[in-house]
């Protein structure tokens, strides 16, 4: 779910551009490490820090935002 996630995120310059503000990662990181767990954290948790974009997130992949909560969770695990 965080590859959709991310693909998502990557669709508006500025959504992106605060992903990588936020979280430290960089492209190169990005494009390098998406199976990378901690990545992958990153992602989701920065989703479900911001609840219209978890809810935009959510409706455009045609998950519910608990969904995407879960999937952070499962991942923290």
């Amino acid at each position: 779910m965080s590859l959709s996630a991310l693909g998502w995120i990557l669709q508006d310059e500025q959504r992106a551009e605060r992903l990588l503000s936020l979280t430290g990662l960089t492209p190169d990181r990005l494009r390098d490490a998406i199976e990378d767990r901690a990545v992958q954290v990153a992602i989701l948790e920065f989703l479900t820090a911001h609840e219209p974009d978890l809810i935009a997130a959510s409706v455009a992949l045609g998950v519910e935002p608990s969904d995407l909560v879960m999937a952070h969770a499962e991942l923290l695990k």
